[in-house]
């Protein structure tokens, strides 16, 4: 993004290029293979000093810390492929046939049907932009943005041809889907915690106003003093029987980014970010997560990590420059 606000379009071609040509890689991590659509998480230069030549080295997670599969580096290619594009003008590359299939690929891959009866995409805790654990298992408001984002860009990219049509409809649906979930289940502000609040639970049946059980007394206690009157966020999960009632600054960031916030609650999310100033921003850039977690809930949820001590890295700290 920056080289590309930077007037230096080319060296992002050739990064978008060269690592197209690394999620062709066969991916094996300790013999179990990898989908074909998952592109690395990081590469490195092995240099050869005898025949003088460089070679691109991926990380589809067999080096990554923790041993998970990113899930977001394929969003983030699609983006920048559409960034590239808007930037330039130039679209002859993403209807490259190699830059289509490359799409195809990762569309294929987070588009697939399994057992999930929710639009959203499940993830495991470590996959996400998050890559140390702080307890984000399953539906993380951040990957739920960039998936609606590079679904939106790949619509405005795909071909129209035998291909490309079946992902457009798959897409447009999932869209649709996953838009109305996020705007309802994943939006809190003063009413809606109001209504948790109030919550009956074991409901059964489609007529069920709690459809994720989620239990009152789950509702932790600094939320009550954090929410304003005026203002909202998207929590950071919502799965079965638990609400991640924690605020994440990338996921609300690039929710109003990609539009997955309507206008009203791209509002909302900024009247947030103004009332609670000295939580969220104080004397430092925009938290990456709040509140943090300390002492007994810190060992429990992040394994003793010391990465993610009070204040530090990702644990409600800012993201390193």
């Amino acid at each position: 993004m920056a080289f590309l606000m930077n007037g230096e379009p080319e060296i992002v071609k050739n990064f978008l290029l060269k690592t197209l040509h690394l999620q062709g890689w066969e991916k094996r991590i300790d013999r179990f293979k990898l989908g074909e659509g998952a592109m690395p998480a990081s590469f490195k230069v092995l240099h050869d000093p005898a025949r003088k030549t460089d070679t691109l080295i991926a990380d589809f997670g067999e080096s990554a810390i923790g041993r998970v599969a990113p899930v977001d580096s394929g969003f983030w290619w699609i983006i920048l492929l559409r960034a590239y594009t808007k930037s330039t003008g130039d679209l002859s590359l993403a209807e490259t046939p190699e830059c289509q299939k490359g799409m195809r690929l990762i569309l294929a891959l987070c588009l697939s049907e399994g057992f999930d009866t929710f639009p959203t995409l499940l993830c495991a805790d470590g996959c996400s932009m998050i890559d140390r654990r702080m307890g984000v298992y399953g539906y993380p408001i951040e990957i739920q943005a960039l998936f609606f984002m590079a679904l939106r860009c790949s619509l405005m990219m795909l071909k129209h041809d035998a291909e490309g049509k079946e992902f457009i409809e798959r897409i447009v649906k999932r869209l649709h889907a996953l838009s109305f979930h996020m705007r309802n289940y994943f939006w809190l502000d003063f009413q809606q915690l109001n209504d948790i609040y109030r919550y009956k639970t074991e409901e059964y049946s489609h007529t069920a106003v709690n459809k994720f059980n989620v239990i009152p007394d789950s509702i932790p206690d600094w939320i009550f003093d954090f929410m304003p009157t005026r203002g909202g966020y998207f929590v950071g999960n919502v799965s079965p029987a638990r609400m991640d009632f924690r605020w994440f600054a990338l996921g609300n960031c690039v929710a109003i980014l990609s539009s997955l916030a309507t206008p009203e609650q791209s509002m909302a999310i900024m009247d947030l970010i103004e009332s609670r100033w000295q939580e969220l921003i104080g004397e430092m850039p925009l938290k990456i997560s709040y509140p943090t977690l300390e002492s007994h809930e810190w060992r429990i949820v992040t394994g003793c990590d010391p990465k993610n001590t009070r204040w530090s890295y990702h644990n409600g700290g800012s993201w390193p420059g």
